[in-house]
């Protein structure tokens, strides 16, 4: 059955505007998106279907354009379209976090790293640099490893942090093991830059972890900064 003959105040798109996009499953907000079903298949049970097969919202919209169009009714504009909402859901975060105390934004913060590491394959370490009050300066992804290992120099560090001009930083990097735990050895590296850090006068305001669909795991909230 199409959309269109359910009762109207079960269509995804009617019960948005009339209750907010928060009040939708997944499926109906991703249905909204996709517009038209395909044969058989109305736009929400294609919308389970992508789910059922990539497994999560992130899988999805980080899924390659091959497995994408894969899915019957899928295709090269959809996955444009999609690659678009993506990166304009990334712009509007990075808007709210350089026009404020990102300490006034956490959720934002957040959601942004989610967006930028939690899809990568292989590990990767990100800056966020701050002014004095602490609004983002720049953001830069420091150092790049392999699926379990990357190395992180202290020193280079440093040097990015005086070229920036920076008074504060909150670091973050990605588990694609999809645990958000601390090792030893990350503990060991937040320990070490904030030590060489504060040799210049930049605080280390947190440290996170972001790894699948976990929430990033905070260093400052557990007490270990």
């Amino acid at each position: 059955m199409a959309i269109t003959d359910w009762p109207e105040q079960e269509r995804p798109r009617e019960r948005l505007l009339k209750l907010g996009a928060g009040a939708l499953s997944d499926a109906e907000l991703l249905a909204i998106f996709l517009r038209v079903g395909v044969r058989g298949k109305s736009a929400v049970d294609l919308a389970r279907q992508l789910f059922a097969h990539f497994g999560s919202m992130q899988r999805l919209f980080h899924a390659q354009l091959v497995e994408f169009s894969a899915i019957p009714g899928m295709g090269s504009a959809k996955y444009a379209q999609l690659q678009a909402v993506l990166e304009m859901a990334k712009r509007a975060l990075h808007e709210e976090m350089i026009s404020r105390d990102l300490f006034a934004a956490p959720a934002a913060v957040r959601e942004w790293l989610c967006l930028k590491l939690a899809h990568l394959p292989h590990e990767a370490f990100v800056a966020l640099w701050l002014d004095a009050q602490n609004r983002l300066i720049a953001h830069e992804e420091l150092f790049r490893g392999t699926l379990t290992q990357t190395s992180v120099y202290p020193r280079e560090v440093v040097k990015q942090a005086l070229s920036r001009n920076a008074a504060a930083v909150i670091f973050a990097h990605n588990h694609p093991s999809g645990t958000a735990l601390p090792s030893r050895a990350d503990e060991a590296l937040t320990v070490s830059l904030k030590q060489a850090l504060a040799l210049v006068d930049v605080k280390v305001l947190d440290h996170f972890i972001v790894a699948g669909n976990s929430p990033p795991m905070s260093f400052a909230e557990r007490g270990m900064l």
